[in-house]
């Protein structure tokens, strides 16, 4: 691609970056970063009803930790700067005005109330009103299509409130490209004059958009498919001016896990997953919200999971490094089906990557864990631990229940399994075992093995009624990786000290 790629993700600050805000982002910085392009942030808030202080920061956050920061935005590299709407608004106007000077726009001053009598007026006789060609020029809808200039100017000065309308250009039929889902036919004739610069002196998302993707020089739009609705208006805004039109791609939805539909938060809430990469705090509400950082989510796994929702490689591969993502990417392998969420697959690359990660990083993370448990370790030991639980992991949070017993004494014996498998002959068995451990000088692994399953085989009694007490006796519960490993990892004194508690406890 030789033209200068750059991209943006236009998010609002309204509260938590939802999960899909952060594919849309992650698909621009992909397209970005394999066409050597630039990734831009721009922080559309006009709607200051909805504005939340701490939504913006969330954003950037949230980028960071997913490992896709931006290239060009707030604060950084402001080649094209400002890049909050919200700093930029006086601009707009003049656009808005050149809209009106050539005809592509016009002042409508109908209330809020005679808009809604309109309505209601349709709905009474079975049709849905539209302000577009079929009326906005009969003479019942107030704007200065139908008033002269002079009546146009008084009502202006005397601070009548109005929005400035698109003039939607009739019998034409549009046909529209779009990156993802090729050739897009539609009639003008059936959309409405959408409303452009609104009355508190604010453009609306459609003109503030366009001027903006032009004067920063986006080439491609890749945003989400609720936008779509949008594209014959923004084609028709860049003909307006005169301008030549970005590429444009929209990407499917992200669907609930069950039934059907977007994903929500509630879908969340109810199924017991996060679907904000970061736990959000809203400043208004007070509302604390779950994230996939604070759930025990590697960023790595996280982005690999999204990067699947909505796009096919092409091949059976799903394990993929954000350098593979880049150089794999494709607008032309997007979806444009929605992707079902699934929480089950979302952990399940978390626990490949944790499997990928080393020994020694994996220790790493397990620190805070022990320290919390007030457990202090040399390194080499916390990682041989991990070596032998990590595979029974999702999460570096379920290390602590998977290898308690490597660091302290169990002080409770699962009630089910002690009942199951210590018998009224199983103290005297243990007690015997004691003995046969005292006997064993070097206690590594293999000696270990080799007498306690020649004393256990040499009474002709089954493994079970020794090895499962003993299990018991060590870990409080049947679970664990190998016995042997644990005996000897945890020493000669202390497994004779757990089978003795044992035999006192459940004897």
């Amino acid at each position: 691609m030789s033209e200068n790629v750059r991209v943006r993700f236009a998010p609002s600050p309204t509260g938590a970056l939802h999960i899909g805000g952060v594919r849309t982002a992650l698909f621009n910085y992909l397209f970005a970063k394999k066409h050597n392009g630039t990734f831009v942030l721009r922080i559309e808030d006009t709607d200051q009803t909805r504005y939340v202080a701490n939504a913006e920061q969330y954003i950037v956050d949230a980028l960071e930790w997913c490992n896709i920061p931006f290239d060009e935005g707030p604060g950084k590299n402001e080649k094209f700067g400002p890049y909050r709407q919200s700093e930029r608004k006086d601009l707009y106007k003049k656009y808005a005005d050149e809209l009106l000077e050539k005809g592509w726009a016009y002042y409508a001053f109908d209330t809020s109330e005679e808009l809604d009598a309109h309505r209601k007026d349709h709905e009474a006789n079975g049709k849905t009103f539209i302000y577009n060609w079929h009326n906005r020029e009969k003479g019942r809808l107030v704007n200065s299509l139908v008033l002269s200039e002079e009546e146009v100017q008084q009502k202006i000065s005397a601070g009548e409130k109005y929005v400035v309308r698109f003039k939607t250009p009739q019998d034409e039929t549009l046909i529209l490209e779009d990156e993802v889902r090729g050739k897009i036919k539609i009639e003008t004739n059936t959309l409405d004059d959408k409303v452009l610069f609104k009355s508190d002196g604010m453009p609306t998302y459609h003109l503030a958009n366009i001027v903006d993707d032009h004067l920063m020089e986006i080439s491609h739009v890749i945003r989400g498919e609720e936008w779509l609705p949008s594209l014959p208006l923004h084609t028709l805004l860049y003909r307006a001016f005169e301008w030549e039109s970005p590429k444009f791609a929209h990407l499917s939805l992200i669907l609930k896990p069950v039934g059907k539909g977007k994903l929500s938060k509630r879908d969340g809430d109810k199924l017991g997953f996060p679907v904000f990469p970061l736990e959000y705090t809203n400043e208004k509400t007070g509302d604390v919200s779950r994230g996939y950082k604070e759930d025990g989510y590697f960023s790595d796994a996280f982005i690999n999971m999204l990067s699947l929702l909505g796009w096919n490689p092409g091949t059976e591969q799903e394990l993929f490094t954000l350098e593979e993502l880049t150089k794999t990417f494709d607008l032309a392998r997007v979806s444009k089906s929605g992707a079902k969420f699934s929480p089950d697959k979302t952990k399940w690359f978390n626990q490949q990557y944790l499997q990928q990660k080393t020994n020694e990083e994996l220790a790493t993370l397990f620190l805070p864990l022990l320290e919390e448990n007030n457990v202090s370790s040399d390194a080499i030991y916390i990682q041989k631990v991990v070596s032998l639980i990590k595979e029974r992991a999702v999460f570096v949070n379920d290390f602590w229940g998977l290898s308690s017993f490597f660091f302290e004494d169990p002080t409770a014996y699962d009630e089910k399994a002690s009942k199951k498998q210590w018998k009224e002959t199983t103290g005297s068995l243990m007690e015997e075992l004691v003995s046969v451990i005292e006997a064993i000088e070097d206690f590594s692994i293999e000696n270990a093995q080799t007498d306690i399953k020649g004393w256990i085989t040499s009474k002709e009694i089954g493994f079970g009624k020794v090895m499962q007490p003993l299990r018991l006796s060590l870990v409080g519960k049947l679970a664990g990786p190998d016995l042997f490993e644990i005996m000897t990892m945890i020493g000669k004194e202390a497994t004779i000290k757990r089978i003795k508690n044992a035999i006192a406890a459940l004897s």
